[in-house]
């Protein structure tokens, strides 16, 4: 059967780009059986229909860089790798057509030539199109821009029967949130390309301080493009805002947010560091809080009193998404015990929790993030 199963895909997906899996094809540490290439949607559809006649497990992949999120796949016979799914066209207008396996950095670069760009910033180096849009990976610019599955008006993609097929989205229901199967293409919003990024950071000692320098700045300027939060497990940290637009008017801005903010504002033409960076790393117990500004000092508390020591925090203060690390060698009973408990703290305040990442022998054991609890 193995030798027969590589020809057909050999056949579908062309010489040299169907290949049995080597050690590196793992997702969430289990090792696939195959991999196949395939260069057109086409050619997807085909791969996954011959997947479904032979009961085939199947997992796509992009760049890899969040293949490990989620629970870990029952099996896996099969990855589809979409990296020859690669280019952009129709981007002349307000829109841009991708193929789901193209880099967002490459696409960020060609639609620069044309003073353009996709108001999207995913963490994960190397994102692709379509690995971004398959979790919603949303990066500071989501403050102004909203979520990349809000800014897509449409999806092409092959489901698990091996159809190719396009979403437009239902109702209030961004187009890929409910779609199994493989993303090959999308249709995304292109903006201008700002003239000028200014950063303003503070430097905070305690939670509260942030829900109160946020509020400042939004009643300055309601057209900030990012509102982040970088605290130390201490509580301690950073608040930095993104100004964009013109040389003059976006030096104005934030000369009037540092009024606001005091002399301990700094305005800098420089990214911070830390800024659209997650706070973990492959093998971390990864977690995705949604809270309001107001209820940070709470979730931070809390996460220090829960885990029993000092938990960083990153993210989007003025969308209330952020992510935490939780320190390592915790039992996946000790996670989960922490996890009920902060989404005890986070109910009372129209909040949510989410495990988006964990060692695989953790991720078997306690609930994690499913695809649709990312939009």
């Amino acid at each position: 059967m193995s030798e027969s199963l590589l020809e057909e895909l050999l056949a579908i997906c062309g010489p040299g780009f169907a290949r049995q899996a080597r050690s590196v094809d793992r997702v969430a540490g289990r090792r696939a059986g195959y991999v196949a290439v395939p260069s057109t949607s086409r050619s997807v559809a085909a791969t996954l229909r011959l997947a479904r006649e032979r009961g085939l497990t199947v997992r796509a992949r992009g760049a890899g860089s969040k293949i490990d999120w989620g629970r870990p796949p029952a099996g896996l016979d099969l990855i589809v790798d979409t990296g020859r799914l690669n280019g952009m066209w129709d981007h002349h207008g307000a829109t841009a057509v991708v193929a789901a396996g193209t880099s967002v950095t490459a696409v960020q670069a060609a639609l620069a030539l044309r003073g353009k760009r996709l108001a999207v910033d995913p963490p994960s180096p190397g994102a692709t199109i379509g690995g971004m849009l398959a979790v919603n990976e949303s990066g500071p610019l989501s403050h102004r821009f909203h979520s990349p599955a809000e800014q897509t008006l449409s999806v092409g993609y092959v489901d698990v029967d091996g159809i190719e097929a396009d979403s437009d989205g239902e109702g209030d229901r961004p187009p890929i949130a409910d779609i199994e199967g493989v993303i090959t293409s999308a249709v995304l919003t292109v903006e201008p390309l700002p003239a000028t990024r200014l950063w303003v950071g503070r430097v905070v000692t305690t939670p509260a301080e942030v829900a109160d320098l946020v509020n400042q700045a939004l009643l300055r300027d309601s057209e900030l493009s990012a509102v982040e939060v970088n605290l130390a497990g201490n509580g301690a940290g950073t608040v930095a805002l993104l100004i964009e637009g013109d040389d003059g008017e976006a030096i104005g801005r934030a000369g009037k947010i540092t009024q606001s903010w005091g002399e301990q504002a700094v305005i800098t033409d420089k990214v911070p560091p830390w800024w659209g960076r997650y706070p973990f790393t492959a093998g971390d117990v990864a977690i995705r809080i949604s809270v309001e500004p107001t209820g940070l000092q709470a979730v931070s508390y809390a996460l220090r009193d829960l885990c029993g020591k000092p938990v960083p925090i990153r993210g989007s203060a003025g969308t209330g998404t952020i992510h935490a690390v939780l320190p390592a060698g915790l039992t996946p009973a000790r996670i989960t015990s922490i996890v009920e408990g902060l989404d005890y703290v986070l109910v009372a305040r129209g909040g949510k929790i989410v495990v988006v990442s964990a060692p695989p022998d953790v991720a078997e054991e306690v609930t994690m993030a499913r695809p649709h609890d990312l939009f």
